[in-house]
């Protein structure tokens, strides 16, 4: 397998993490919920339409406001890739796991532990894929493939939810809400979703899917946000004797 098509499921990863730290605003562990409102008198129930749109714009606004308050987010995580099917060959599935740093604007490390080492950087002008066991490094322009249309406006701190995506309802329930986004614009991906507390907007998990159909899920633990990371943790230089490959634009 090629070092291209090993680390294909990385920027998408990525992307998800991205979309969540811009769109999603993941919150501290110990960060208090926020107090139960006192019950209402209770009244003629609304139309299942009007109850779904209003806990639709509920979610969108506590994800939104959550975002407007998250500056960096350090995180371990736990990735699960499933490849698309290929006629009747079952998709293939891989987890891995590590430890990832995101700032706005546009940078973000991720470090992966296990299975096997490599990683993933950015600095908001160019990303670097490298896997140590291929002695290889891919390196692209923030902003294309996979870091373009509304995941770069996310990731340049810019990102309105409603206004970047078509946002659909999927499920919705006291503790959590799931919303689906499509891209309003052409993008290398197809739709993102997200699991979140409709009230703080925290979200316990992503999952993106490319334009090829396939998956990648993350789902984070020991979050920290607001940090201040230092700029030389979205550095990367290429170590020596490793072959750099200087990846072209692809179009959504």
């Amino acid at each position: 397998m090629s070092c291209a098509s090993r680390g294909a499921s990385k920027p998408l990863a990525a992307l998800a993490l991205a979309l969540t730290l811009a769109g999603a605003g993941l919150a501290r562990a110990s960060d208090p919920e926020p107090a139960q409102e006192k019950p209402q008198a209770q009244s003629a129930p609304a139309a299942p339409q009007a109850t779904d749109e209003a806990c639709r714009k509920r979610a969108i606004e506590a994800v939104q406001r959550r975002y407007e308050g998250i500056r960096d987010l350090r995180a371990r995580f736990v990735q699960t890739t499933s490849g698309a099917s290929v006629g009747a060959r079952a998709p293939v599935q891989s987890t891995s796991r590590g430890v990832v740093v995101v700032a706005k604007p546009s940078r973000m490390r991720w470090t992966y532990e296990a299975p096997e080492a490599s990683v993933v950087v950015s600095d908001g002008k160019t990303l670097w894929i490298y896997d140590p066991g291929f002695g290889e490094v891919q390196r692209m322009a923030v902003g294309d493939g996979f870091l373009s249309g509304a995941a770069l406006q996310f990731l340049l701190g810019r990102g309105e939810m409603e206004r970047e995506f078509e946002v659909r309802l999927i499920s919705c329930g006291a503790e959590a809400v799931e919303l689906e986004l499509t891209p309003r614009e052409p993008t290398s991906y197809e739709k993102l979703r997200l699991l979140a507390d409709p009230r703080s907007g925290n979200v316990s998990r992503t999952r993106i899917t490319d334009l090829l159909g396939n998956v990648a899920e993350v789902a984070f633990s020991e979050i920290e946000v607001n940090l201040g990371p230092s700029a030389d943790v979205f550095r990367f230089e290429p170590p020596a004797g490793v072959r750099v490959i200087d990846v072209a634009p692809t179009a959504p």
